[in-house]
């Protein structure tokens, strides 16, 4: 089974290098022919992930045809919002006898209008491929340098045999796979995590403490099952690896860009100033607003999510919606997570 990782991001790139040091066959596509030439020059990705040696083993090619055409699994490495548009472009690169076993996003967000997930995108542009997504909480540097993590695999339509024989060659020593049914939690709990990390950054910037953040991230956990199995994913998925796992390391790594965004707002930047500065995507910020309004049409209270909106698209400060969540009405933390009952 041949591997091919279209986007040479920071975390495009680490994936890759971590299947070519796991021994298997895959190919790295840049979207530029320059970016690529770089790359395999220098045998790092100076750009997005420096300081990371790619193993002689990991081939790089700007030529998306001839690095699918017998790729058993393709996966997306681009930014949510691209990924009809890089969908569009791999239907076109692939032969008409293609046997592709299953295409899998590793983008965590959805999708703005049509607020579909990852896989739902990629359904649509690429009809009768099982499509699926990779999740779980993985920082690229930390992957690419082969520290231990553990990620999920869920797919739709993809034959058993195939699923199976994917996790075991994305799994390694450093690296632990495991498989879920629930495409919708998976997706749903990678998107949701962004959100409230930027509110946990916020809190960071505003200097709270570490009782505000704790329970920030308790009440964040409760509403990510609650607009999840709104929408139809199952409970348990968001006490996994793709729900709190990356919750957990969202919200807390130094890393996390979408917690140093909120930061950066909770320190007096605004939004949009910040955005039209960055060389890098905040998966986080086309999140909220796509998620924002697809539980204002399903009528899903999401109090934490509503005030992130009013945050990043309506001006309001970070120290005001922190009055507004405070200042709610009391009621019982046993209540269950389900659709209409209040947080």
């Amino acid at each position: 089974m041949k591997f091919a990782v279209i986007g040479a991001g920071a975390w495009g790139t680490a994936f890759a290098v971590h299947l070519a040091r796991a021994g298997r066959s895959v190919t790295l596509v840049p979207r530029r022919a320059e970016h690529a030439a770089a790359i395999r020059t220098a045998r790092e990705n100076t750009d997005y992930l420096p300081g990371v040696t790619l193993p002689a083993e990991l081939l790089v090619t700007a030529d998306l045809a001839e690095a699918v055409k017998d790729a058993g699994v393709i996966l997306l490495a681009c930014p949510s919002q691209a990924l009809r548009e890089t969908g569009r472009r791999l239907r076109a690169a692939l032969p008409a006898t293609a046997d592709v076993g299953m295409v899998l996003s590793l983008a965590k967000g959805l999708e703005l209008h049509t607020h579909l997930r990852p896989s739902e995108v990629m359904a649509d542009v690429l009809p009768g491929v099982p499509t699926g997504s990779l999740s779980g909480p993985t920082n690229a540097e930390e992957v690419a340098q082969g520290r231990p993590a553990a990620m999920v695999l869920a797919v739709s339509g993809a034959l058993p045999g195939r699923l199976t024989e994917a996790q075991r060659l994305m799994s390694s020593p450093s690296l632990r796979v495991y498989t879920s049914s629930d495409v919708a939690g998976v997706e749903f709990g990678g998107c949701l995590k962004n959100v409230y990390a930027i509110a946990a950054g916020c809190s960071d910037g505003l200097r709270l403490g570490d009782n505000a953040k704790a329970a920030l991230l308790t009440r964040a956990l409760t509403e990510m099952l609650r607009v999840g199995m709104a929408l139809g994913a199952r409970a348990e998925t968001f006490y996994g690896l793709s729900g709190f796992g990356d919750l957990v390391a969202t919200c807390h790594g130094g890393w996390s860009r979408n917690r140093a965004f909120g930061q950066q707002i909770g320190e007096g930047a605004t939004a949009a100033d910040l955005i039209a500065h960055r060389k890098t995507v905040v998966e986080g910020y086309h999140t909220t607003q796509a998620f924002a309004e697809l539980c204002a049409d399903r009528g899903i209270d999401a109090p934490i999510l509503q005030e992130m909106q009013a945050i990043l698209f309506a001006g309001k400060a970070p120290a005001a919606t922190l009055q507004t969540l405070m200042n709610r009405g009391l009621k019982s933390e046993t209540a269950p997570p389900f659709a209409g009952v209040p947080a």
